[in-house]
Order: C-alpha cells, then sequence, then structure tokens
C-alpha cells in the first residue's frame, strides 16, 4: 500500500506511520472470553493515543520544523477501516481527517452480541446513534474531514455503511460515504484505486 501513497510521500505532504493491531487477542479472538478481549483492545486504544499521537506529532514536528499539533488521518483497509472508524469519531481532536475502505462499523462483529459498556464505546453504529445533535464531538466531525468507502461486490460487507450514511444524513456529520458498483470487491487492486481516488480530497486545504 505504501507506494500508492508514493506521490504524497515524496511530495511531502504526508509521513505515513504503519501500526500493528492486536485482533488476534481481541476482535479475532472468537473463542475468547469478550469481556477480557474488548479491555485488550481497549489497551491498544490507550497506546495509540497516550503514546503513539504524541510520538507521531513529534516526529512531524522534528523533520518538519514545525511547532504544535500537526494534523493526523486515521486510514485502514477491512478490519484496519473498522479500527479508523472507531478513532476518528471516538477522538476528532486527534484524529481531523478518515479515509476507510471496506470496513464493518459495529462491534458486534467482533464480539458476537456480547455488550458492555466498553463494547459500546467501540461500536461506532451504537454509540453514534446514541450521541446527540448538540454533542460538542458532531460540530468537531464537521470541521473534520472524513471518507467511508465500500464496494458492493464479493466479500463485501455494506450493510453498517449503509447505516454510517444514515447517520451521516440525520446528524450531519460531514462524512463523504461512497458506495461503489457492484464489481468492486474486497480485496488490494481496489482499495489502491480507492486510495488514489479519495486522497487528494481529503489533502486539499478546507
Amino acid at each position: 500500500m505504501t507506494d500508492t501513497w508514493a506521490p504524497w510521500i515524496e511530495s511531502g505532504q504526508v509521513m505515513v506511520f504503519s501500526i500493528d493491531t492486536m485482533d488476534a487477542e481481541s476482535w479475532s479472538d472468537k473463542g475468547g472470553d469478550p469481556y477480557w478481549r474488548v479491555r485488550r483492545y481497549e489497551q491498544w486504544i490507550n497506546y495509540i493515543t497516550c503514546e503513539l499521537v504524541p510520538f507521531i506529532r513529534s516526529m512531524v514536528n522534528q523533520r518538519n520544523g514545525w511547532e504544535g499539533y500537526p494534523g493526523i488521518m486515521a486510514f485502514g483497509c477491512s478490519l484496519g477501516a473498522t479500527h479508523a472508524v472507531n478513532l476518528y469519531f471516538r477522538f476528532p481532536d486527534l484524529f481531523d481527517s478518515l479515509l476507510a475502505l471496506s470496513g464493518i462499523y459495529t462491534a458486534d462483529y467482533g464480539f458476537d452480541g456480547y455488550m458492555d459498556e466498553l463494547v459500546y464505546r467501540n461500536s461506532p453504529v451504537d454509540y453514534l446513534a446514541g450521541m446527540p445533535t448538540d454533542h460538542p464531538y458532531v460540530e468537531r466531525y464537521r470541521r473534520n474531514r472524513g471518507v467511508i468507502c465500500v464496494g458492493q461486490g464479493a466479500w463485501e460487507q455494506p450493510e453498517t455503511t449503509r447505516r454510517l450514511a444514515q447517520l451521516n444524513a440525520e446528524k450531519g456529520l460531514g462524512l463523504w460515504v461512497d458506495f461503489w458498483g457492484y464489481d468492486v470487491n474486497h480485496d488490494w487492486p481496489w482499495w489502491h484505486k480507492q486510495v488514489s481516488y479519495f486522497v487528494p480530497y481529503l489533502l486539499r486545504e478546507q
């Protein structure tokens, strides 16, 4: 995927930081105790927000001679998109843009019907549905810039993207939610095309 980002990396418009997941211990460990799995996931979220975000900002400022709080885009494909959407909506002060491709945006996908306060906090279609339109995050979403895209071909699961599109319309979340055709399947060739298509919009000045 880095080669797809190469034009923006080489022109100095972006720096890319690749983060490993803990899916094997959390979302994908279907035989494990969901109570502990979601708490393991929350440890990963805390690592990103409390340790990695400050590191990214420090590195970007150091390399570019900047000061302050440069913007960070949350990006991912498939389950990576699930995590990217969750980070973007839970922490809009840290992540000011989003590119999510072919994700599933309910924690039910990973936790199979188990629900507690921490699962709810990591299930975007649930916590966004419960968020009032006058919540301060909603105004922040409108100032940020997010793209969520899904195909409708083989192995794609667009249902929760449709739900996010509905919530976007109801609450005015400022998203670009895009549905590609029935020939667009859940695979890297399409994600490369989608990155090339959407990144110029995300990097354009507001």
